[in-house]
């Protein structure tokens, strides 16, 4: 079942494109957002979007982390292609997704965001459309008053 708003954060670990181990610290407020998969269209969308909201992610507070079961190698080139200077995490075996309560199916977690922050699970965006997500989460963060943008 997947985690819900109040659940407590989980506690997971995973390497990221340039080869070095990742727990993020969801007491700070934390964006998490799983992808099906590396230089796909939505998912290159998605994290294209991502990157140029980052530095309003950053100022804000907001840590991001892209998952998806792709590999590390497939996740450096994916990050070298597009410019991303977030973490994209590893999860092949779909150990992260399973902490969240994402199935893995055919290999892939469905595409759904949390925020965290505090310990535990914030907000939940199930079945997201990759286009202009990456600033509705942002501003939805500003709103509930997790973080306060500068506009």
């Amino acid at each position: 079942m997947v985690l819900s708003t109040g659940d407590s954060a989980p506690d997971v670990s995973a390497t990221n494109q340039h080869g070095e181990t990742v727990s993020p610290d969801f007491d700070e407020p934390t964006v998490v957002y799983f992808y099906p998969r590396d230089d796909t269209p939505g998912c290159t969308l998605e994290a294209n979007q991502f990157a140029a909201e980052h530095e309003t992610y950053r100022d804000a507070g907001l840590t991001v982390y892209g998952v998806s079961t792709d590999d590390v190698d497939s996740h450096e080139q994916f990050a070298k292609d597009n410019d991303l200077d977030f973490d994209l995490l590893a999860d092949p075996e779909g150990e992260v997704a399973n902490a969240f309560g994402l199935d893995v199916e055919d290999d892939v977690a469905a595409r759904t965001t949390f925020v965290l922050a505090d310990g535990e699970v914030q907000q939940v965006y199930e079945s997201v459309d990759p286009d202009g997500h990456a600033r509705a989460v942002l501003e939805d963060a500003d709103e509930s008053g997790l973080v306060a943008l500068d506009d």
